[in-house]
């Protein structure tokens, strides 16, 4: 009988020492499991700004820059969400009032897309430029990855006056090693091709050359935001 107590204890010992075994190697899985899961969650861009944003003008919203560049950024193997935040009509003062609310928390990159409606108002260019300084200040206290995508005055306001305007993009850049693109219009502005009759929005297809152009750009910013979420999971 006492053999078979002993037998018995020996037993529930082995088990005890299995069943904690066990435990401290499914502890040990957490941390990374946990890190896979959040790889696996798709990168949130939110593509802030004006009617070129938007939309405006194109057949359906899957024209747009943000659906067209989600889709080119999906077919290149990134694991992307581009949220449309253009406003149609919106200056950088307009970008500056509603940029908590457009740019939500989760946000992991903001592609910045604004000042051509202030090249057409006439807007003095050092208004612009801290209406901007202004919203790169606020989304990098949030630790967000920024892409200024930069814009052009249009002519007829004089060469002092372009000067001026078209400087502020890349000197705010530089300043805030932000990545840059030089002008959001490349290859398109001027192509009757490529824009709708108003001979500024382009259409679904200047959308498409613009997302093409942009494409290295926009992935630069994908592996800055990468390596910040990187970042924030290890602290």
């Amino acid at each position: 009988m006492k053999a078979m107590m002993r037998a018995r204890n020996r037993c529930g010992f082995a088990q005890v020492v299995a069943i904690l075994a066990l435990v401290n190697v499914l502890l040990g899985t957490i941390g990374p499991m946990s890190a896979g899961a959040e790889a696996a969650k798709p990168l949130h861009i939110v593509a802030f700004g004006d009617s070129l944003t938007s939309g405006y003008g194109l057949r359906s919203r899957r024209q747009s820059f943000p659906a067209q560049l989600q889709k080119a950024l999906k077919a290149r193997g990134h694991n992307v969400k581009v949220t449309n935040a253009g406003v149609a009509g919106d200056t950088t003062a307009g970008g500056l009032q509603r940029l908590d609310w457009s740019v939500p928390k989760g946000t992991d990159a903001v592609i910045v897309e604004l000042g051509a409606n202030d090249a057409l108002r006439g807007i003095d260019p050092k208004v612009t430029r801290t209406n901007l300084e202004k919203i790169i200040a606020t989304l990098k206290k949030r630790h967000i990855p920024i892409l200024l995508a930069g814009m052009r005055s249009p002519a007829n306001w004089g060469e002092h006056y372009s000067d001026n305007f078209d400087a502020v993009f890349p000197e705010l850049a530089r300043a805030n090693g932000l990545i840059f693109y030089p002008f959001f219009l490349e290859g398109v502005v001027l192509n009757a091709k490529l824009n709708q009759k108003d001979g500024m929005h382009p259409t679904g297809k200047g959308v498409a050359e613009i997302v093409k152009r942009m494409l290295p750009s926009v992935e630069e910013l994908i592996a800055r935001a990468r390596s910040q979420r990187a970042s924030a999971s290890k602290s």
